[in-house]
């Protein structure tokens, strides 16, 4: 970890952020049931961090620097996903009584964003060799709480490894 990829990051978390912020103030009306502005986002953030991830592997056919990876995987889809909205938004539907909506609200964002992360992994596939990696190094996913041991590698995926 140096800096200058600290501060590579932080850029992009501003950028993700302020990006956020026009999204929703240009879909935020009193009159809709659920929060429609954070669900999208979160889908498009989902879409873009599976997208960008498969399309930019250091093996494929547009690599792109390990940098510019984290500006855009932890730094703008970080600063623009917005999941403590999201949580907020739930716990107020479910304090104001209106539990179908906030688990509607639950299951709906969390399958669409699944959903979107495999569907820009699968489109940049197409254009990067048919890849299967997504995430090159732990810190793009943040899953370096499983144990190396327990992860799965598939014949053609080289094991991700830190950069440091």
């Amino acid at each position: 970890m140096s800096l200058s990829t600290c501060l590579l990051i932080m850029l992009g978390g501003a950028i993700g952020t302020l990006m956020r912020y026009v999204i929703s103030v240009f879909t935020t009306t009193s009159g809709h049931e659920l929060p429609w502005g954070t669900i999208g986002i979160n889908i498009a953030g989902s879409f873009i961090i599976g997208f960008f991830g498969t399309l930019t592997l250091s093996h494929g056919r547009f690599p792109v620097s390990e940098n510019i990876r984290l500006f855009v995987m932890v730094g703008i889809c970080g600063g623009f996903t917005t999941f403590s909205s999201f949580s907020l938004q739930t716990y107020d539907l479910l304090r104001n009584g209106a539990i179908v909506r906030a688990g509607i609200n639950v299951l709906g964002s969390v399958v669409l964003c699944i959903c979107a992360v495999a569907l820009g992994h699968l489109l940049a596939a197409h254009f990067n060799g048919n890849a299967i990696q997504v995430a090159q190094i732990s810190t793009e996913e943040e899953a370096s709480f499983m144990p190396t041991s327990h992860r799965i590698h598939l014949a053609d995926e080289p094991p991700s490894q830190e950069i440091r």
